[in-house]
């Protein structure tokens, strides 16, 4: 059909759309690639309606999904889960579809879908997977929609495409959901504020409401509306959920006032968000097409000086490689050191617990020296084992001090870039550039497997035939319980180094982001400095086409 709606034709979203990528390429405007990319998709293939649920990773976002749709599709965990994004929507029949980065497309079971998006089974995302699509035939009431499933922010934006640079350009309404036990945070507040250039809907979802009274409720809500208001000078509507009581009534209120409404409106709906970020696009191209207008302007004047000005050694991305290298180097060193110091805490108190365990059980063993060798160390490496994932699991938040460093580090040199960046444009072009649409994750390290360290040095159970154990056995026994202080030590130190590597790798994708954000927004100004000379009358009619279609819109 031409018409989406009547009041947006087709016709005119197609023609801006082209004027714009026309300027891209020729201005190799790369950094709105993306965008780009979402809207032509959106207009040529008129999909369903994205609505994303978002937010930090153990929001309850699977667990919201599976209890809208009366079916635990979704896996969830105890630990974070989620590794790939799933979209779920109306089929006639159960299935998944698992794509690939490769272009491949897998047919599975549904009850096989975790093998591909949970992280147990599918770390770091090894299988490749791009995207999995699962349709349902209970999902008809929601016909025209596509239910969204992210990994945690943190881990979305780890797995090739499947970063938030990549992927939320597409969201058409964003549910962020936000745990009750957990405060609006400042990484909520940055993707509101990424989501706005994307979408005009966005919807607060605070989750595990139950563990809050009513008067807690309000207050939260309360505290969210003021939060909004003072950091972002806008409000948002805000949903409660809960899996554990009063469900149905939540769940009445969250379809009848976003789905239902959506599905009842859809045409006008999807019309609204492609308009919306097809005039968010044309505001970033026409804010780059300006700078390259006044470049042009100035370029048969002076060329090299306008470049030695606006490129100088405070936006040269050399030198910000290398802050961005040292600041990555000297938290990565501090790691190891800070994770050993905290965990010095634990030595003597498991020392002492896993010494009386063993006291207590090794009475009962049974066998020759080489059968209780071995059975002393199955049994130290089930028990060491299984302390090391009980205390990686519940102190893990203290492991991560340097990650938290580092990303303050990265947030405030990108932060001074780009003022660097936006004062030497509007000093020497007297072009304000748009607002930046950038920020560092703090990219959550995954838990490390944590894994038995043997440290067996003599083995004179090899010659166990030898040694008559009604005689020596009780000094045996000594032996093995005198070990349990270096088997803790050792294990402990495993765990740091497992950590240490796990943070580290955190942190330094979170430099690979800072510098890919520059080079991006730094190849997209060299290329408008140094491709606009004697093009100024192109450039005038490109803004003026844009303006036009714009207003059309």
């Amino acid at each position: 059909m031409e018409n989406i709606s009547d009041n947006m034709p087709l016709s005119n979203i197609r023609n801006l759309l082209e004027i714009i990528a026309d300027a891209c390429d020729r201005f190799q405007m790369i950094s709105l690639n993306r965008q780009l990319e979402v809207a032509r998709a959106l207009l040529e293939e008129n999909p369903p309606i994205d609505v994303a649920v978002m937010g930090q990773f153990k929001a309850g976002k699977s667990s919201f999904l599976n209890s809208l749709l009366d079916q635990n599709v979704l896996p969830v965990g105890a630990i974070p889960v989620t590794t790939a994004i799933t979209r779920l929507q109306y089929g006639e029949k159960e299935r998944a579809l698992v794509r690939h980065f490769n272009g491949r497309t897998t047919e599975v079971s549904l009850n096989d879908i975790a093998e591909f998006t949970s992280e147990a089974k599918n770390p770091g995302n090894d299988k490749n997977v791009a995207i999995v699509d699962i349709e349902l035939p209970s999902m008809q009431k929601y016909s025209g929609l596509r239910l969204v499933d992210t990994p945690g922010l943190g881990s979305v934006y780890k797995y090739h495409q499947s970063t938030s640079e990549h992927w939320l350009p597409a969201v058409g309404t964003a549910l962020l959901a936000v745990s009750a036990d957990r405060p609006l945070s400042e990484h909520d507040l940055e993707l509101i504020r990424e989501l706005t250039s994307h979408t005009p809907n966005i919807i607060l979802l605070l989750t595990k409401a139950d563990i809050l009274s009513p008067d807690q409720q309000k207050e939260v809500v309360s505290f969210f509306q003021d939060t909004l208001q003072r950091e972002l000078h806008r409000a948002l509507p805000v949903y409660l959920y809960s899996n554990k009581s009063n469900t149905e009534e939540y769940k009445r209120r969250v379809e009848e006032d976003i789905f239902k409404t959506i599905c009842a409106n859809r045409d006008s709906e999807f019309s609204r968000i492609l308009n919306h970020k097809v005039r968010s696009l044309s505001q970033n191209c026409l804010s780059y097409l300006r700078i390259a207008l006044n470049a042009s302007m100035q370029a048969d004047l002076n060329r090299d000086n306008l470049h030695t000005q606006i490129i100088n050694e405070k936006v040269n991305e050399s030198l910000m490689r290398e802050e961005l290298g040292i600041i990555s180097r000297e938290h990565q060193h501090q790691t190891r050191p800070l994770i050993e110091a905290y965990l010095e805490q634990f030595y003597s108190p498991l020392t002492k617990k896993v010494t009386r365990k063993l006291q207590g059980d090794i009475t009962s063993w049974k066998g020759n020296l080489w059968k209780l060798s071995r059975h002393y160390e199955t049994w130290v490496a089930e028990i060491l084992s299984e302390e090391m994932r009980l205390i990686s699991k519940n102190e893990h938040e203290n492991f991560l001090g340097t990650l938290k460093k580092a990303h303050a580090g990265f947030s405030r040199s990108l932060e001074a870039f780009c003022k660097f960046l936006g004062d030497n444009i509007e000093n020497v072009l007297g072009v304000k550039l748009a607002e930046f649409d950038w920020k560092i994750d703090v990219i959550e390290p995954e838990h490390p497997d944590i894994s038995f360290a043997k440290s067996f040095d003599i083995h004179l159970d090899l010659i166990w035939f030898l040694i008559p154990m009604f005689i020596f056995r009780r000094i045996f026994e000594w032996h093995f319980i005198k070990g349990v202080p270096k088997e803790v030590e050792i294990n402990l130190s495993r765990l740091a180094y497992q950590w240490e590597k796990s943070v580290n790798n955190s942190i330094e994708a979170m430099r690979t982001q800072a510098i890919n954000y520059i080079h991006e927004e730094l190849s997209t100004i060299e290329a408008l400095l140094s491709r606009t000379q004697g093009q100024t009358d192109d450039i005038k009619q490109l803004i003026a086409q844009i303006e036009k279609a714009f207003e059309n819109l």
